[in-house]
């Protein structure tokens, strides 16, 4: 059992609990939020509620007991992937903006490992039966460039890279403001938010050390289109830092402007950029990805403000 604590703040007075409760716990689809109301798994000021269109107000405290998660039996899914690369070792995935990597509460299908086990046979087991050749994650609704393991050996060369910090990540992100400088590090560390337990941010205490460089690409009125080179992978660490620094990524529904303008999915954020060591040639191997469709038709409208 998982219980999870939440406070309505004043930029979410007047939301609908459904609507609330599946934004703040953005690895949770909205239908499975609504069987939680449904089942009476949520409390608002201490009530049951059963609404799912239940009006909520500043200040407001929810409760949400969470069960513990059904003993899965993964099944493989013919879901066309975007296959970067592969060899016997290692396969390179280009994810689409909100498929999910690996299954979690309310899903348990149509995600990336779903799709991975109709493709390969052969997965590394290190991440267990849920995460099967799974190395590292990207959000659900972060498009762009995975590495994924096809056996033990590989996984494990892998994981030692992320540990050392050598692996190349680059992202695209268009953010919010007309960032000044034209270049920088944000050196800040991260860990759980001290109040909304979903999120992370920029703390002294149990944070851990984080950086992230940027680069302005292109600057528009009131948007800056930018490169992101991650030194460290903490979870959230692009869409937290940006936030820190007072520029929030555009469609951010967790650390950004809550006004919706361009109808997002989520973030303006891409894994453009992936470089590594391969675990069995030991030759450094590099891969880019264009930016996918969302991400164009959001510059074409931002350009035409």
């Amino acid at each position: 059992m998982k219980d999870i604590k939440l406070i309505v703040e004043n930029l979410e007075n007047g939301s609908r609990l459904d609507s609330y409760i599946s934004k703040q716990l953005n690895n949770i689809s909205r239908s499975y939020v609504q069987k939680l109301i449904k089942d009476g798994k949520v409390k608002v000021n201490n009530e049951i509620i059963v609404t799912k269109k239940q009006k909520l107000n500043e200040n407001d405290k929810i409760e949400i007991e969470i069960p513990e998660p059904e003993k899965l039996k993964l099944e493989p899914e013919d879901i066309p992937i975007d296959i970067v690369y592969e060899d016997e070792d290692v396969l390179v995935v280009n994810k689409p903006q909100g498929m999910v990597v690996h299954p979690s509460p309310g899903h348990y299908k149509g995600t990336l490992v779903n799709a991975l086990l109709y493709h390969s046979k052969n997965l590394s087991s290190i991440n267990g039966i849920i995460r099967p050749g799974i190395v590292h994650r990207i959000d659900k609704d972060t498009s762009g460039l995975l590495m994924i393991a096809k056996n033990n050996i590989a996984h494990n060369f892998l994981a030692a890279q992320l540990k050392e910090h050598s692996i190349n990540r680059i992202y695209n992100a268009l953010v919010h403001g007309n960032i000044k400088t034209n270049s920088g590090t944000i050196d800040a560390p991260i860990g759980r938010h001290p109040v909304n337990r979903l999120k992370r941010a920029v703390v002294e205490k149990n944070g851990k050390k984080a950086v992230t460089h940027f680069k302005v690409i292109e600057r528009y009125s009131n948007y800056s289109l930018v490169e992101l080179k991650l030194e460290t992978g903490r979870t959230h660490q692009i869409r937290v830092h940006m936030s820190y620094i007072g520029y929030p990524l555009v469609g951010d529904p967790l650390y950004g402007i809550k006004k919706k303008k361009f109808n997002l999915q989520g973030q303006a954020l891409h894994a453009k950029l992936l470089g590594f060591r391969h675990p069995k040639t030991l030759e450094y191997m590099e891969f880019n990805s264009e930016l996918p469709y969302y991400f164009k038709s959001l510059l074409k409208k931002i350009k035409g403000y």
